[in-house]
């Protein structure tokens, strides 16, 4: 048995300090899935890679439970984790923008029409992917490991159990079923 698999059966056992280990074991590899995800699409925000990560051992501890047994595993949950953390990050500056609970004023100015849309994107692609999941629940699995946690094919392909042969070809279909999707 691996020190990350012995770290993660501590932590599910109810080692708080294990998991101070196991984010600190895993730390390079956990910012290099927040730096990909956050190069990729969100631009001009105050969410960077440190806080990326920072947000996910949060929500970690807050869990209260771990639902991983190894190395794969953990860093396909943490990539979900990040996933969800990117998406209320993106609501939240979506709904700040448009005045969140601030009274609305007309304005005449075109301010607005140059303001980055970044987060409308990750919030348009985040609901692809839930009416994608109940399309295929794999597809969708592929999609978030890949795009949101930066895994590889071979990364996926060992926490799904199947071969890297078809998470590519899971890729593919997902890509063009999301294209379709993101398009209407």
């Amino acid at each position: 048995m691996g020190d990350i698999t012995a770290l993660i059966q501590r932590v599910q056992a109810g080692d708080r300090g294990a998991l101070d280990d196991l984010f600190a074991a895993l730390y390079p590899e956990l910012r290099r899935i927040a730096h990909a995800r956050l190069v990729r699409n969100v631009r001009n925000t105050l969410l960077d890679t440190t806080a990326l990560v920072n947000e996910c051992y949060v929500k970690f501890a807050d869990a209260q439970r771990l639902g991983a047994t190894d190395r794969v595993h953990f860093l396909s949950y943490a990539a979900s984790a990040m996933r969800s953390i990117i998406v209320d990050f993106a609501r939240a500056r979506s709904a700040e923008r448009r005045g969140g609970n601030v009274p609305h004023l007309t304005l005449n100015t075109m301010v607005a029409e140059g303001a980055v849309a970044g987060e409308d994107e990750i919030i348009a692609v985040h609901e692809a992917l839930l009416d994608l999941a109940a399309l295929d629940a794999r597809l969708a699995q592929v999609v978030e490991m890949r795009y949101f946690g930066g895994l590889s094919d071979e990364e996926i392909a060992a926490a799904l159990g199947v071969t890297d042969r078809t998470v590519r070809r899971d890729w593919q279909k997902a890509r063009l079923l999301l294209a379709a999707a993101l398009k209407t």
